[in-house]
């Protein structure tokens, strides 16, 4: 198989977010199905949906290129935020880690476990400002990504995170 580039996000709050997500970049790496392109700058961002009185989440964006299939893709991504204990019992709730594909190459899927592009990454400056510092040219279904960042109604949520 040829490889396909893909964008996933990750998101934490709850535990060590920033270490959790440094460990869970290199762990989706290293797979023989994986390869690291480029990763974001960590952004600090208020939650968005879930319950009231949640932590901040620490966010980033991480390009990939890969041999796997996207189902498989997804699999490995919950491989790996179950190693970081995700427990999935408040949608949109607190949480160790998330892993969401948010673009699979160019396809389109829509399935019972799988949608791509992801159907709510247009709308979530969460997902699209760190996408925009770690690529400006890129785009989401033909268009850029900063553009989205720059009409998403939690874009005041997110900011440059320069902690540890």
């Amino acid at each position: 198989m040829n490889a396909v580039r893909t964008v996933l996000a990750l998101g934490s709050n709850l535990g060590e977010s920033r270490s959790t997500l440094a460990d869970a970049v290199a762990a989706l790496a290293d797979h023989p199905g994986m390869k690291l392109v480029a990763v974001s700058p960590v952004a600090r961002t208020a939650p968005v949906g879930g319950p009231a009185g949640q932590p901040d989440y620490l966010n980033l964006v991480a390009e990939f290129e890969t041999t796997l299939d996207a189902h498989a893709l997804l699999d490995h991504c919950h491989d790996i935020e179950n190693r970081h204990h995700r427990t999935r019992e408040v949608r949109w709730g607190p949480r160790t880690l998330d892993v969401d594909i948010i673009t699979y190459g160019s396809s389109r899927i829509n399935d019972e476990v799988l949608t791509v592009p992801h159907p709510r990454a247009a709308e979530r400056a969460f997902v699209l400002q760190p996408w925009a510092w770690m690529d400006p040219d890129a785009r989401l279904e033909g268009v850029p990504v900063a553009d989205l960042a720059a009409r998403a109604a939690d874009l005041s949520g997110v900011e440059l995170f320069e902690g540890e």
